[in-house]
């Protein structure tokens, strides 16, 4: 089990992860298709899906947060 302290950043890789598999498993079935050579093009693009998400997941995350921290009480 992990300590505590570093669960934002395992929340963060892991919801990146996740969502940018999601994603980019949809765009690239709605952009091209399923047919044989649909895993050789999601996996291509998902090399870049994963870590654009994660940087966006951690650039983002300290502005999102004061955002949602704004509009909610």
């Amino acid at each position: 089990m992990l300590p505590k302290k570093p669960s934002q950043i395992v929340f963060m890789l892991i919801m990146s992860f996740g969502m940018s598999v999601i994603m980019c498993a949809v765009v690239t079935a709605v952009n091209t298709g399923t047919d044989s050579g649909y895993l050789n093009r999601f996996l291509s693009a998902w090399i870049y899906a994963l870590p654009t998400a994660v940087i966006a997941a951690f650039t983002l995350a300290p502005i999102v947060r004061k955002f949602a921290d704004k509009i909610t009480k």
